[in-house]
Parts: C-alpha cells; structure tokens; sequence
C-alpha cells in the first residue's frame, strides 16, 4: 500500500465497508469481516487516482465522448475521479448545466466534479456567478481553451475566488502571440513551415497570474497543463510568495513524454495545446516532477472524432486522449527511465490533486475517507492498442506503444468499476 498523505508505503490489508476506508491494518491484522476479498498481493494499493483536467465533452459534443464513455476509459486507466472542463456546448456557466453533469442519467461509473466557466460564455470579459456554481457543484473555475486576457477580469476572478475558497484555472496562453500558430516555435515548425507558439507566450501569463495572486490574501491560481521552464520558474516564485495566497499547476504525461520534434511528419496525433515543447522544457518539467514544484499529473484528456484528426496540421484540432495510458506512462517515463520514486508519482495522482481542489475525503485511504482505490502492477509490460479503447475517439500519439506498469482493478465507493 503506498499512501503519500498517511506516509504509508507497506504491505497492509484495507477493509472497505458501506462506501468508506473501515479500517488498515498490518497483514492479517484487520479486525472486521468482510463478504468480499480482493487479493491484492505483488501490486500497489493507493487511494483512488483523481484527473484534475479531463474534457468528456457534454454537453453538446458527444459525437466525441461522453460522460459515460470517459468516465468508463477513467475507470480502466485507474481514475476514481475527475474534474471536468466547461468548454462544451453550450458553455458550462450556469448552476443547471453543472447540476446536468452531475446528473445520475450522465451515466458516470466514477465520481465528476465540474469546474464552471470563469466568465460568461468563456469569452473573457463578465465573470459568471461563483457562487452559485460553487453551490451547485462547481471545484473551481477557469476559461479553458481560451485565457483570461483582460488584467482586471482576472483580477476580479482571483479576488472573488479568495472570497469563496475556489481556485481560479488558468489556460496560459497570451493568444495576441499565438494567433494561427499550431506548434511550438522551434527548428522543427520552421522546417515543416508552420507558425509557432513562443514559449514566452505561457510564461508571461504565468508571471502576471502569480503577480496578481501575490497582492491578493487568499487567492487560489492554478495553472493548467504548464509546459515550459519560465513558466515553471514563475510558478516557483508564486510558492515562495505570498503564503495567504495558493500557487499550484499541473503537466499532462505528453508534456512529460514527448517534444516538439515528434510532430514529425506533420503527425496531427502530436498536435496540442500548449503544444509539445523543447528539450530544455520538458527537462525543466522532469526537474520540478521529482522535486514537488509541480502539485498534479493531469491528463487534458481530449477526445476528437476522426475527422478532426485527419486533415492538414493547421486544421486539425488541438488535443489527445489520455487516460489509459497515463499511469503506464509515468511509471515507464517517470520511473523506471528518469529514477523518480514511485511514491511521489503516486502523490502526483492522488494527495496532490486532491489537495489543489479540497476534495476532502479523497487522496488518502484514511479510515472513514472515501472508498475510491487504484490497484495496480508497476511491472506489468502490455500494449496500448487505441482500437480496443474505451472512450469514443482514438487521437492518441501512443497507439502501439510497449509501457510497463498496468492497472488492474479500480474501487468507486467501494465498488469495483473497472478490471
């Protein structure tokens, strides 16, 4: 059992019962009974893995995914829960629309928290009511797909965020430097001719955010999927500010994984936003992974029917699915290549996040928390086969990919979800 927030790392038993953590006890230690046994016996017990950055697309999009269908990739990738984003159709920026993906109709075999749109149709200029969305189920806010450009808007967002203990989520993207851009400014989107993103364009919005935040006593700003060295160095600075004020951020394992030279032949499965980086950026990303600088692995899981994929570079949609192999890519990348712990990758998936949104209850198999567990095997070798995925869209650069370290059971509420 590896518990970051108990700082267990040890063979234990858990004894789950009527939704909760009953009790953890010593091998063959544990006091109650139970009807049911799972033998757990050389993998890794954890608290439930939560994806703070997940895209299931409803409403209005579900031509690409579902709630249902995400949800049910989560459940096979290890996920006890997710947050989701609001940028559907129409926007989520209202208490009813939050309340409908919450909806038990969704269909959602794991827990969907909804982070609400920061502004009216996320187009940056009327903040929408925090506190009604936070009333009806709202984690935090954020625009994203689009950043909050305007300094007083944002300004306006972190105040009303430290008001109601909501964190604001960022999209760093300064979009008046990145304007028909498609990849990452670099020796490769000169050689294939396409326009690229400066990484300048990320970090000067990092820097003004944590700027903000910093003036503001109980601001909570979380950057979304950071993936360049200056904003990273941004995000440092905003920790060791201001303490009444919470910077935190989050990178995808694509982020992690790959760079801007695996776009290739203008392979449309490596095209993202913020898009692949540098060497220099991703070893910065490796750099803060293992020493606690970032809080979260998030997916930005992006499903996008085939059509959306399979057109020139420049039209093609921004995005990648995720959630299966998230788990395999960490402890294949992260792990066994690049030495970090396991864990710290286990507090990435779960204490981390769980602290970014207050989800309390979750990241942590104390007794009486919730009974959302991950099984897996760290030395389990497979195959990612994007055919045989369970989400409806297969845009995913790491078809055919050889990882090490599988899931093998996920527990929602006590409930075995996915095997």
């Amino acid at each position: 059992m590896i518990d970051p927030a108990a700082k267990i790392n040890a063979r234990m038993d858990v004894l789950l019962r009527d939704g909760r953590v009953a009790e953890i006890a010593l091998p063959n230690k544990v006091r109650g009974s139970a009807d049911e046994r799972f033998d757990a016996r050389g993998l890794v017990v954890t608290p439930g893995f939560i994806d703070l950055h997940v895209h299931l697309r409803e409403p209005g999009q579900g031509y690409k995914e579902t709630i249902a269908t995400g949800t049910a990739a989560a459940a096979v990738g290890g996920f006890t829960s997710l947050c989701t984003m609001p940028n559907t159709t129409p926007v989520a920026d209202t208490p009813e629309w939050i309340a409908w993906q919450r909806n038990s109709e969704r269909g959602a075999v794991i827990n969907v928290f909804p982070i609400a749109a920061a502004t009216r149709s996320s187009r940056g200029t009327t903040l929408t009511d925090f506190r009604a969305l936070q009333r009806a189920g709202a984690v935090a806010v954020t625009d994203d797909g689009k950043p909050i450009l305007a300094d007083d808007i944002m300004r306006d967002a972190l105040r009303l965020g430290a008001e109601l203990n909501l964190p604001v989520v960022q999209h760093a993207e300064d979009t008046r430097l990145t304007e028909h851009c498609s990849m990452h400014d670099s020796p490769t989107s000169f050689r294939l001719g396409l326009r690229g993103m400066p990484a300048a364009a990320e970090a000067s919005i990092v820097d003004r955010d944590v700027h903000l935040a910093q003036q503001i006593d109980g601001a909570r700003l979380h950057v979304a999927h950071l993936s360049t060295a200056d904003a990273l160095k941004a995000v440092r600075r905003g920790k060791r500010g201001n303490k009444n004020a919470r910077v935190t951020c989050e990178v995808t394992p694509h982020h992690f994984t790959l760079l801007d030279e695996d776009v290739g032949e203008y392979n449309t499965y490596c095209k993202m936003n913020p898009p692949l980086r540098s060497a220099a950026d991703r070893e910065a990303i490796l750099v803060a992974l293992a020493d606690g600088t970032i809080d979260a692995i998030a997916t930005d899981h992006a499903p996008h029917a085939a059509h959306e994929k399979q057109v020139e570079f420049e039209r093609a949609a921004f995005g990648i699915t995720g959630l299966e192999t998230a788990l395999a890519l960490a402890i294949t990348r992260l792990h066994r290549q690049h030495k970090i712990p396991l864990t710290r990758i286990v507090e990435l998936f779960t204490a981390g996040p769980a602290r970014v949104f207050d989800l309390r209850g979750r990241g942590s198999l104390a007794r009486g928390n919730f009974a959302d567990v991950t099984i897996f095997d760290p030395k389990k070798r497979w195959t990612f086969e994007a055919a045989k995925s369970l989400s409806m869209s297969r845009n995913t650069p790491f078809d055919g990919w050889q990882f090490t370290g599988k899931v093998v059971a996920t527990i929602v509420g006590g409930k075995i979800v996915g095997r």
